[in-house]
């Protein structure tokens, strides 16, 4: 299965490395590998990762303050988000459409 990214998801992810590109080009580029890391983690086993809210599971980080949301559907796993830890769940609730 692959994993798929929303334009949302790949939007926020761009965003986010762009902040991280403003602090260092090293700071981007491990940002980069671990959401790559993590992805390829999802993509291996989608449904090793906890529900965060109905169908919506979500995968930290390492490293990085931020989680990757998606859903588990026929298809394989589809990348909703990447948001901030602390960020209020209402935020990812609505991407997914939950």
């Amino acid at each position: 299965m692959t994993v798929r990214l929303t334009p949302e998801a790949e939007a926020d992810l761009r965003e986010i490395r762009g902040w991280y590109l403003e602090r260092g080009a090293s700071l981007a580029a491990e940002f980069v590998d671990s959401v790559a890391a993590t992805l390829a983690q999802i993509e291996r086993h989608p449904e090793s990762f906890a529900v965060a809210h109905r169908a919506l599971r979500r995968a930290l980080l390492r490293q990085f303050p931020y989680c990757i949301f998606y859903l588990v559907e026929s298809e394989g796993p589809v990348v909703v988000g990447c948001f901030h830890a602390r960020r209020s769940p209402s935020a990812w609730q609505l991407r997914a459409g939950a």
